[in-house]
């Protein structure tokens, strides 16, 4: 978009919707009570059956659900009565729908659209959980939804309102996400029993939202309702062929004639529920998971109870009930002028009992977690690398290539029940294959696009299981060139692990120079993974007392008694901390006299709030390895966790990478692996954790901003999520430790912080899954994970400069390919960025036109150096391409005027 001289310009055209507004929305009666009616049906893009499976019906002995038939069902039910609503939330199931229907069914589906009958909220590809989801991805998903909406209905089909009824808490950049997006609300059905208890008693289940603390207001300010019932209907109000609620019989001569009771439950219900809100409008959500397969049984009750509701009212009642759509009851929120609650946390950790904390989920499935976050990062290099390659990157000498196919994978994978490891093993299977099928078509992409910008059209391999030592190109060739994509637009200095079988290489970049390399032996735990491996030269020195490992900027010392982590120095700052690091296991709960709650794929409740110290021997480490490159201590704690501490020359940062697995569970415990940090930083209590990988938020131990806590999980009630970093601080150091996939985090004692990196359970926790997270691994024992960790020691103030780059490396990082022969290299971009800034996006929008993101990474006043504005002068140098920045037309983007609040309510 362009307004440099006033106006709005976009290569993208929307035609004015005619039902948009309140003309689309049913009359109200100002001196009632207005009971709004909402039509919908939660589909999940996955859970106990796969995508596929619910979309068509299948393997309905594990659940009964087949989304194509609800909207088959519903489409024919609003045909028949205008004043019928509906709304529906998931892009992904309605896009395959949608493809599969005659132009006729399409004519239709638009007129309902466009009269408002059907009315889409959220709008995109799913319902994004938002505990495990990096904000880049999440705009990703909504754009892929969103856009498709727009290509198809234009400006009637925009979603006006954010629709997150399901996901397990709610995180703040969600929340800054949509009002950004230009959405006028926000609701959703869960929180917190004690935030909600309170919330009742005050009426503030209704509140503005202060999603930012960087934007000025009100930038990311956005209204957020809770729902009374979740996201249920009211007891005794469900008609679904499901339920088992007694439909509304209303011929007098009927012995079960029930109207003038179905009347009176639903006028008391209306009351009850009208004296926990601020306004004469109330919402009642008319339906649940996967409902509305025989929409008619829904239409025909509801029909009624509207009629006979209403008809009390010549009889003195003052309750007028109605169809509606969540942003016409937000629309008549915004005429009542009311002054409103300002919240400006999280609504994380989630729990529903006073022993049932949501916090498992955070770290639960940890490969998936891993493994989507790869695929993000890969398909940020497909999507550049689609655009610099232009047509022949997607129709090359390797074949035929495309984002497509990873874009709706991952847009899948942010559903609050995949990435969050919340699904049946199956299902959880099943998002790994379409990972892996979105890896296989860019892969043909970008061996077309570099095949273009390098002039070589010689094979091109890519090494995926480099993680485990894993590379036939490496191994068997005598001589080989790897070619490094970097998606970040800045230099960045990535270390290469690469499996070989000789002691001695001479590597040397492009031009000739001679690259420092350094053969050294592979550890044990990689060795085992390969299953079998080859022998490798013994390049390291067992010893029973760890050196100190020393570059030029950090150093780090080990316990000479147990081999583990004893402190860590800044050598530029001078500074020091005493710094120990193990690992534990909490014994997973299995329910006992106070509660019969047990942890499972949702649920994180340990038996004690002691863990078990996973190393029962006094010395772990196993061996010193130190050359001009790295400088690392192999550490054993157990035959199921190890451990890496390197230190690269020239780095900043500390690197710990841990295996975790097969987690023994023969002693009938099930585990929940954690790893502490332990310092004399003097924290308080207090601890930071990033929102989805942007903003850091403060947490503090047994604290919530909004409401006195009543902590009766002292463990599980203090784990928040993670997605890039988590930090401890006083007034003179900062232990900020980054990580490469969504963790939970807590800080339970002071100058400590403990990250769960690994969960193997025996028990389900009984919400529905049905099955213990027990994941079978490769081999069938057991799952073995591998992660990294990065630490940094730095003032405070300067701490910011340090893991915002950091964290931004480990989620788009180098993509290496292998090749017989020298590379070519090739850069596009004449000039690195500036450090504050960095490349959200770069994608191939249409055949015309690009699409470019470019994001201020810094949050207001957390870098000197960094957190001021920045001024860009782009030049792009192309005759085939023109940019556009943005899915929504800036002239479009029109938000209902904020309603007004109080700012000084939770300040």
């Amino acid at each position: 978009a362009d307004r440099g001289n006033g106006e709005c310009r976009s290569r993208l055209t929307f035609t004015r919707c005619p039902a948009r507004g309140r003309s689309s929305c049913p009359a109200t009666k100002p001196s009632m009570l207005n009971v709004h009616l909402v039509p919908h049906t939660h589909d999940d893009v996955g859970w106990l059956k796969t995508v596929d499976q619910y979309f068509y019906g299948g393997r309905n002995y594990i659940q009964h659900a087949g989304v194509q038939y609800i909207l088959d069902s519903v489409v024919a039910e609003l045909q028949k009565d205008p004043a019928r609503r509906f709304i529906y939330v998931e892009t992904a199931f309605f896009f395959r729908w949608w493809s599969q229907q005659s132009r006729s069914t399409r004519n239709i589906v638009t007129q309902l659209v466009q009269e408002g009958c059907l009315e889409f909220v959220n709008g995109g590809w799913c319902m994004s959980d938002e505990a495990s989801t990096h904000y880049s991805s999440v705009i990703d998903q909504m754009t892929l939804g969103l856009r498709f909406l727009n290509d198809t209905f234009g400006e009637c089909g925009r979603p006006r309102v954010a629709w997150h009824i399901d996901p397990f808490g709610h995180a703040r950049e969600h929340a800054s996400i949509f009002a950004q997006m230009g959405y006028d609300g926000f609701f959703f059905g869960r929180l917190d029993y004690q935030d909600k208890d309170r919330r009742m008693k005050t009426k503030e289940m209704e509140m503005v939202w202060r999603a930012s603390a960087s934007l000025n207001p009100p930038t990311a300010d956005l209204f957020t309702g809770v729902l009374p019932n979740g996201y249920n209907p009211p007891p005794g109000f469900c008609w679904d062929q499901s339920c088992s609620d007694d439909p509304v019989q209303d011929d007098p001569a009927l012995e079960d004639y029930n109207v003038d009771d179905l009347v009176s439950r639903f006028i008391s219900i209306s009351k009850a529920q009208a004296a926990l809100y601020k306004t004469n409008h109330i919402v009642m959500t008319m339906g649940s998971d996967f409902q509305y397969e025989n929409a008619n049984p829904w239409y025909k009750n509801m029909d009624k109870l509207i009629h006979y509701v209403n008809a009390q009212q010549a009889n003195g009642s003052q309750v007028n009930v109605l169809y509606s759509t969540p942003s016409c009851y937000l629309q008549e929120l915004n005429l009542a002028n009311q002054t409103w609650p300002l919240k400006s946390d999280d609504f994380f950790p989630y729990a529903d009992g006073p022993h049932d904390f949501w916090t498992g989920y955070f770290t639960s499935r940890p490969a998936l977690k891993r493994y989507e976050r790869l695929s993000n990062s890969l398909l940020q290099t497909c999507n550049q690398l689609e655009v610099l390659g232009g047509p022949k990157s997607r129709s090359g000498p390797f074949g035929k290539g495309d984002s497509d196919t990873m874009k709706r994978a991952m847009a899948v994978a942010q559903h609050h029940d995949a990435v969050s490891g919340t699904e049946k093993q199956h299902v959880a299977d099943d998002y790994a294959k379409r990972l892996a099928e979105g890896w296989a078509h860019c892969q043909v992409l970008v061996s077309n696009s570099l095949s273009v910008l390098s002039g070589s059209e010689v094979p091109r391999v890519f090494c995926e299981n480099l993680n485990i030592s894993v590379c036939p190109l490496t191994e068997g060739s005598k001589m080989f060139s790897m070619n490094v994509y970097n998606p970040l637009a800045r230099p960045v200095s990535w270390s290469v692990h690469l499996p070989v079988n000789g002691t001695s290489y001479n590597v040397t970049d492009s031009s000739g120079n001679v690259v420092d390399s350094q053969v050294i032996q592979s550890h044990g735990r990689a060795s085992a993974l390969r299953r079998p491996s080859p022998a490798a030269p013994p390049l390291c020195a067992d010893l029973h007392a760890a050196s100190p490992l020393c570059f030029q900027y950090l150093k780090v010392t080990f316990d000479p008694n147990t081999g583990l982590l004893s402190g860590l120095t800044n050598l530029e700052t001078q500074q020091s901390v005493q710094l120990t690091q193990n690992f534990y296991w909490y014994n997973a709960s299995v329910g006992n006299a106070e509660s019969s709650q047990t942890s499972g794929a949702y649920i994180f409740r340990p038996n004690s709030s002691t863990p078990c110290a996973v190393s029962k021997n006094s010395n772990t480490v196993l061996c010193v390895c130190q050359n001009s490159v790295v400088q690392e201590v192999r550490q054993q704690f157990s035959p199921w966790v190890s451990q890496v501490v390197r230190l690269y020359e020239g780095s900043r940062e500390l690197e710990l990478e841990w295996t975790v697995g097969p987690v023994p569970v023969e002693d009938g415990f099930g585990k929940e692996v954690i790893t502490r940090f332990d310092s004399n930083i003097s924290s308080a209590g207090y601890f930071y954790s990033d929102s989805n990988g942007r903003e850091v938020l403060e947490r503090r131990k047994d604290y919530r901003p909004t409401w006195d806590l009543t902590q009766t999980e002292p463990i599980a009630g203090n784990y928040y999520p993670i997605n890039s970093r988590a930090f401890i601080k006083d007034g003179k150091a900062q232990l900020t430790v980054v990580t490469e996939r969504s963790q939970g985090v807590s800080s339970i004692y002071n100058g400590s912080l403990e990250i769960m990196l690994h969960r193997r359970l025996l028990r389900d926790d009984y919400r529905g899954v049905g099955e213990p997270l027990s994941e079978p691994g490769e081999f069938g024992n057991g799952l073995v994970v591998r992660g990294r960790l990065l630490l940094t020691l730095t003032p405070p103030e300067t701490a910011a400069d340090s893991h915002r780059p950091l964290a931004q490396g480990l989620v788009l990082q180098p993509l290496l390919s292998f090749q017989e022969g020298a590379p070519k290299p090739t850069s596009k971009l004449e000039a690195a960025l500036p450090p504050a800034v960095h490349l959200l996006t770069l994608s191939q929008w249409d055949s015309e036109s690009v699409l470019l993101r470019l994001e201020h990474q810094y949050e207001s006043g957390e870098s000197k150096a960094f957190s001021q504005p920045v001024t860009l002068n782009l030049q792009v140098h192309t005759h085939t391409h023109s940019a556009v920045t943005a899915l929504l037309p800036c002239c479009l983007l029109y938000r209902l005027s904020l309603l007004c609040f109080d700012c000084s309510f939770f300040s």
